[in-house]
């Protein structure tokens, strides 16, 4: 019989045999996901696709059109085109339309951004044929009823308003992103008034504007979980002779975005909200306007610790020691023109006003260089985290490739996403500081106004 001795050391021996074959494994699942997370692209009578495809047995299906609240003609366009989605089209009743996909065990969905509108489908991969003609007769066929504009869109509507009107951060979001672009990016991506419901949607502008969305050149067809041979023949099949080219009367137009900055407070007493926002990075696929160094500090600033019991290395995650009663987060908006930087505060009103002076106190430490080299290696890896996260993650992937073709002609790519970060240096980030700071902040108060702070009071230009 062997000894303890010998058993003990055999183990040993076969417990780094193991780890050495996991590491070398994880090496080459990650190299193996790099190119699997890969789009490829094509284009079929002006129609762009992309599609990766990705292990399982199910596929996502979206069109993603460039309908947002940001493009719509008049108030509360976009939001009444979503809710029109898989209700009827002229081949199929909107009860056709739910028992076929429920007897497939699809899920198909509509949501809208400040940009894009966007139809998607999950099924099985053999039910790609059925779900590609679905969308493609959503995007072109559907029937615009006055009657259920009336009795159930503008009931929806009414609901969501009033959702809206209840939350002080959905105020305080909508609030500085018109205080920071105005028109464009800054119309509100709900209506939280009545009156564009009643005054200015009817049927027949919303048909126009369908016509327009979805025309060839403002969408774009994106699936994960597909091959791209598949998906290039159901787009020709599907997409390219259905959709139309746009409607004479409507068109989808925006002027290119512009930062004004200001400041606007609006009483509420359900909560308290304060956002100070500055110019960030326009998304990945903006060429130029791309600013790495900005989701960087953004990461560096922070707020969330992503380690249980331990505020972690961000600058206001350890801060908001001080202030117990604020709820403090980072984020970086990315457009397809321009981004939003903006710091969210929550909570009680005197412990936000506590705590937005330590957000610029933070701002300004970063600025003037006083951050080891540590902290900003930290801040690139959890950045570049947080990014490739976002780009795996299904509806964001999907929407950012649709948005990336139907304005640039360029799809989300991980693996180039991954590069940018690495040249990203502590001088870069000082200066992102610095350009934060020089320029007008976009600053909205919603809440307890009497406690919550004016922007000079905390040290902000406006």
């Amino acid at each position: 019989m062997a000894s303890p001795a010998v058993l003990g050391s055999r183990a040993l021996r076969a417990s780094r045999h193991t780890l050495r074959t996991g590491a070398n494994s994880r090496r080459g699942l990650a190299a193996a996901a790099s190119s699997t997370f890969q789009y490829e692209t094509g284009d079929s009578s002006g129609v762009k696709f992309a599609s990766r495809d990705l292990p399982g047995a199910t596929t996502t299906l979206t069109v993603v059109s460039k309908a947002g609240s940001r493009y719509q003609p008049l108030p509360g366009y976009s939001d009444a085109l979503e809710k029109f989605a898989f209700k009827a089209t002229e081949k199929r009743s909107s009860l056709r339309i739910t028992r076929e996909v429920e007897l497939l065990g699809g899920q198909v969905a509509a949501y809208h951004t400040r940009e894009n509108l966007v139809l998607r489908a999950k099924f099985l991969k053999d039910d790609l044929p059925y779900f590609a003609e679905l969308l493609a007769e959503v995007a072109s066929k559907t029937r615009y009823s006055t009657h259920e504009l009336n009795e159930e869109v503008f009931h929806t509507m009414r609901l969501e308003q009033k959702s809206h009107l209840a939350s002080p951060l959905n105020l305080a979001l909508n609030s500085v992103h018109g205080v920071a672009f105005h028109r464009g990016l800054g119309e509100p991506l709900y209506p939280t008034s009545s009156v564009p419901v009643a005054k200015y949607i009817d049927a027949p502008g919303i048909a126009d504007f369908a016509d327009a969305a979805y025309a060839r050149s403002n969408i774009a067809v994106v699936a994960n979980g597909a091959t791209h041979s598949d998906l290039s023949k159901w787009v020709k099949e599907f997409f390219s002779e259905s959709t139309g080219t746009g409607s004479a009367t409507t068109q989808i137009k925006s002027p290119a975005t512009k930062y004004y900055g200001g400041e606007e407070r609006i009483a509420h007493a359900s909560g308290n909200a304060l956002i100070l926002g500055f110019p960030g990075s326009a998304a990945f696929t903006a060429g130029s306007a791309y600013k790495p160094e900005v989701a960087v500090l953004a990461s560096l600033l922070g707020g969330e610790s992503s380690i249980k019991w331990s505020p972690g290395f961000s600058l206001l995650a350890n801060a908001a020691h001080a202030t117990p009663g604020a709820q403090v987060n980072t984020t970086n908006a990315a457009y397809s023109d321009a981004g939003l930087l903006y710091v969210t505060l929550t909570g009680n009103a005197t412990a936000i006003s506590s705590a937005a002076k330590n957000v610029v106190e933070a701002i300004k430490k970063v600025a003037a260089g006083d951050v080891s080299e540590e902290v900003v290696k930290k801040a690139v890896a959890a950045a570049k985290f947080r990014a490739l996260e976002a780009g795996q993650q299904t509806e964001a992937g999907l929407e950012a490739t649709g948005n990336g073709l139907i304005v640039s002609g360029k799809a989300f790519q991980i693996s180039e996403l991954a590069k940018g970060f690495e040249g990203v240096t502590k001088d870069g980030i000082t200066k992102a500081a610095k350009s934060v700071l020089e320029g007008k902040a976009s600053v909205s108060a919603v809440g307890d106004l009497y406690a919550l702070p004016f922007a000079e009071e905390i040290g902000l230009q406006v």
